[in-house]
């Protein structure tokens, strides 16, 4: 039986290209080439959302909390051998107004709330990997969605890693953080979307990861 993992994340899962406005196709997106690079022994299934967060409703969009949607989720899925979670990239968004601490503890309900859905589990035990996403460049403030990200999300976003770690600790979840193994650097359009170099590098060192698990 194939081993199911359900890759849930925002825009930079989903597979967003700022150069084109649309989206990398299924020779570009990481799942893909996670899926790829595993092999038919895997099912990879994207569950990426532009805009999602990790706890937070977004009182200018829908639907875009990932505690809310996560067990429907799961459950559509099932059985699920491995939940990868790369999210807090829109969690920085000033309208939240939440620290990077903060960002973590959302991490953390949204990480407990997955583990605690039993039934969608294989053999009811919960493996989750949680994946810092790279960091937000400075330079976004001078894009076009500077104006909504709003101030701040720069510096909150290099306050992740570290207390995604400590989440990742507290709840024995796997973590790998994505600036360890993506070298190149985002986009020059709005400096916090993957290229698709940073596709390539990020579903590489999973592949690699997930291997060992």
């Amino acid at each position: 039986m194939k081993k199911h993992i359900v890759c849930f994340g925002d825009s930079n899962t989903h597979g967003y290209c700022a150069v084109t406005g649309g989206r990398f196709d299924e020779t570009q997106r990481w799942c893909c080439l996670l899926q790829k690079n595993l092999g038919e022994d895997y099912l990879i299934i994207e569950e990426g959302l532009s805009g999602r967060t990790t706890s937070f409703p977004d009182p200018v969009h829908e639907g875009l909390c990932g505690l809310d949607y996560i067990y429907p989720c799961l459950m559509s899925h099932e059985p699920v051998d491995l939940l990868v979670i790369m999210l807090g990239t829109n969690d920085t968004k000033e309208r939240f107004g939440a620290s990077a601490a903060c960002i973590g503890l959302g991490l953390k309900r949204l990480v407990e709330k997955a583990a605690a859905i039993k039934d969608c589990w294989r053999d009811g035990r919960a493996d989750i990997l949680i994946v810092t996403p790279q960091n937000i460049d400075r330079r976004y403030r001078d894009t076009e969605v500077g104006a909504t990200m709003g101030n701040g999300c720069a510096e909150k976003s290099q306050g992740l890693p570290a207390e995604f770690q400590k989440i990742a600790e507290l709840t024995g979840c796997l973590y790998l953080d994505a600036n360890q193994v993506i070298t190149a650097a985002p986009n020059t359009i709005d400096f916090m979307h993957l290229t698709q170099e940073g596709h390539r590098e990020l579903a590489d060192a999973l592949a690699e990861r997930i291997r060992k698990i």
